[in-house]
């Protein structure tokens, strides 16, 4: 299949692509390359990337110490089972997510994707607690308007109104939800602005393992940002109630919100963290869930006396070391200078939406640019508009965000912005 038209049309028939039907009237654009943050497709145009590949290529593509990183470890060892060996690549990588991370995090287990890094959360949760001779505590209490994954742990966790998985309702655990805040960021939260959560940790506690919630920001589930004095709010009463508090730091982890995790703007620390997206800065799959030692040992010391997870691809040596390179390349940079920059030329070029009929809300926080429509997008229009206009944005529902690549310099970001704008306004939705 050399020529462009056959491998294309093979595609179509015969491969799955995310939320999709095989053969559906929906563009998929081929891409042939892609450096910095321009994405070449097969008919020569370039694409300047405002999603980083969803939000996890925060160096942009093609960066030469990340490419020389992967082909060095390549070239010394590809992978390797984990199960009864190890490399240092995994070793060097989890000292200094635990270095970086909140300081009681201090043991790591490596997964695939974020979604198995939740599950793996969940099952820690409910281990530990059996552990300490509460069996009984099977259940979680999360938030509504929340995204944890795909796949049946962490659907169960997701909105069971408005998310995606209403389709898989009568075979999910059921868990317990209280209303999502409506105490914005940067604003306090006035009264009892956790009542929700409160009455159900006072009903339920017995029973609940976890709280679950992503810090901050929620991320496919609305793009709402909410009040740090809540997630203040959210560690007391799980201390309080004797709950875990997992954070889901999987798309606000590494800069993306202003900090590098964004639990840092409470000062709170979770009992376990899920991290992925960009940890490889997009080169390859790979996310982690840290928890204290008080859990892990709890669970090397109880029955059946180890953690009950182990994936094939565990802490596959070349995914590990292109995190390190990663995580070194947004560290030795001017990484708070840059988001700092990025949230103001995003506050400054989304704003003309704000006087659209057709628009809700505007709203930024970091690297993350929010229009939110009061209708939801009719997708095969407005991403025709978008590449037309020679960006990448991909919309959902009522939302057409930006969460661009960190390198990405004035004009071009300006160009996104100046897309977003004239799409809204003149195309049809």
């Amino acid at each position: 299949m050399s020529h462009s038209e056959d491998w294309i049309a093979f595609d179509k028939a015969h491969v799955w692509h995310p939320y999709s039907a095989i053969g559906a009237d929906l563009p998929v654009y081929p891409v042939v390359s892609a450096d910095g943050v321009r994405i070449t497709l097969a008919d020569g145009r370039e694409l300047i990337d405002g999603m980083s590949s969803w939000w996890c290529a925060i160096h942009g593509y093609n960066h030469p110490q990340m490419n020389r990183a992967i082909a060095e470890q390549a070239e010394q060892l590809a992978h390797v089972m984990f199960g009864g060996l190890t490399h240092q690549p995994a070793a060097d990588l989890a000292k200094k997510l635990i270095e970086i991370t909140p300081e009681t995090l201090r043991t790591v287990f490596f997964s695939d994707s974020g979604s198995v890094s939740v599950e793996v959360a969940m099952k820690m949760a409910i281990q530990y607690w059996h552990d300490k001779g509460l069996p009984e505590k099977q259940r979680f209490l999360t938030i509504r308007k929340g995204y944890h994954g795909d796949t049946f742990g962490a659907m169960s966790l997701c909105d069971p109104v408005t998310g995606m998985h209403n389709l898989f309702s009568e075979i999910l655990p059921k868990q317990h939800f209280a209303d999502a805040p409506t105490c914005y960021f940067g604003h306090p939260c006035k009264g009892d602005g956790a009542k929700g959560l409160t009455d159900k940790l006072k009903q339920h506690h017995h029973e609940i393992a976890a709280l679950v919630l992503e810090p901050i920001v929620q991320g496919v589930g609305g793009m709402r940002f909410y009040s740090v004095e809540y997630l203040k709010e959210v560690r007391r009463l799980c201390d309080q109630f004797g709950v875990l508090l997992i954070l889901d730091e999987i798309a606000t982890g590494f800069g993306r919100t202003g900090k590098l995790f964004a639990c840092e703007y409470a000062d709170v620390t979770p009992d376990i963290m899920c991290v992925g997206k960009s940890l490889t800065g997009g080169y390859m799959s790979l996310a982690a869930t840290l928890t204290t030692e008080e859990i892990s040992q709890t669970i090397s010391r109880g029955d059946p006396g180890l953690f009950m997870h182990g994936p094939t691809f565990m802490a596959n040596p070349l995914a590990c070391r292109v995190a390190l390179t990663s995580i070194d390349l947004l560290l030795n940079s001017p990484w708070q200078e840059r988001i700092k920059n990025i949230e103001q030329r995003l506050q400054q070029g989304l704003s003309p939406c704000r006087e659209l009929p057709q628009v809700e809300e505007v709203r930024v926080l970091g690297a993350i640019g929010v229009v939110e429509l009061k209708k939801p997008v009719e997708m095969k229009h407005i991403q025709q508009c978008f590449v037309d206009a020679g960006v990448w944005i991909r919309p959902f529902g009522k939302l057409v965000y930006l969460m661009p690549p960190f390198i990405i310099e004035e004009d071009d970001l300006n160009k996104l912005t100046s897309a977003v704008v004239d799409v809204v306004e003149r195309c049809p939705i």
